[in-house]
């Protein structure tokens, strides 16, 4: 029993020791269930935008694409600081830039699909979403099929018409000048909020849809062929 208990006692040990290089050696990338990293993965889950008047702030404070994303792998959640209720959630994450503390808050619309990237402006507990401005998206989740066409015939016609008939096409002209109109987007909804979306097909035509979040696709359900935008 004695050795028993001994071993037994080494064991706890070695499992503590163990916690704790994991927590703090490895806690960006290992510990999935610790409640920063859970909303770091469900912002990463998102398609990140930037509204193009804050893209360009950024840029003024040295932070791109790829800085942004390091916020989500290494940065610091201030809880306190976040907006853990309401529609949308705002979560304010810091790191340092340039020798310097940065802090971003990142929204989280209610049953949307988007994350929307800003720097900190009033007070976070009334920051909403956004109703005006136009957002690139910068930043999509590693998900093959994350774009469903609808089947209804009218829709058919018109996929093959912008030669954008199958879900991966769609899904590349996104990742290449998709944005967010968000003065067309109704993100309040309760039932499904909209996002208006904006991009081009292969030939330079300018398409607009309006899209939902269900069940882990974007949904398109028509193009609208902006022909007055060449």
């Amino acid at each position: 029993m004695k050795n028993f208990l001994r071993r037994l006692k080494f064991y706890g040990l070695g499992f503590g020791i163990g916690l704790v290089f994991v927590f703090f050696f490895f806690r960006n990338r290992g510990c999935t269930w610790l409640p920063e990293n859970r909303v770091k993965n469900t912002i990463l889950g998102k398609v990140l935008v930037i509204r193009d008047d804050q893209k360009s702030l950024l840029k003024k404070q040295g932070i791109d694409e790829s800085t942004i994303i390091q916020f989500l792998n290494d940065g610091d959640v201030d809880f306190g600081a976040s907006k853990k209720q309401g529609n949308p959630q705002v979560y304010s994450i810091s790191r340092e830039v340039n020798g310097k503390t940065t802090i971003l808050w990142f929204t989280l619309p209610k049953d949307g699909y988007i994350s929307e990237i800003r720097l900190p402006e009033g007070n976070i507990q009334k920051a909403g979403n956004s109703k005006t401005g136009l957002a690139e998206m910068i930043y999509f989740p590693k998900v093959e099929n994350m774009v469903y066409l609808d089947n209804n015939p009218e829709f058919a016609t018109q996929r093959l018409e912008v030669g954008l008939n199958e879900p991966k096409q769609v899904l590349s002209r996104l990742k290449v000048d998709g944005k967010i109109d968000f003065e067309k987007s109704h993100l309040n909804l309760s039932n499904l909020p909209e996002h208006y979306v904006l991009f081009t097909n292969n030939k330079g035509k300018k398409i607009e849809a309006v899209t939902t979040w269900y069940q882990e696709h974007i949904q398109f359900y028509e193009f609208k062929i902006n022909d007055s935008i060449k």
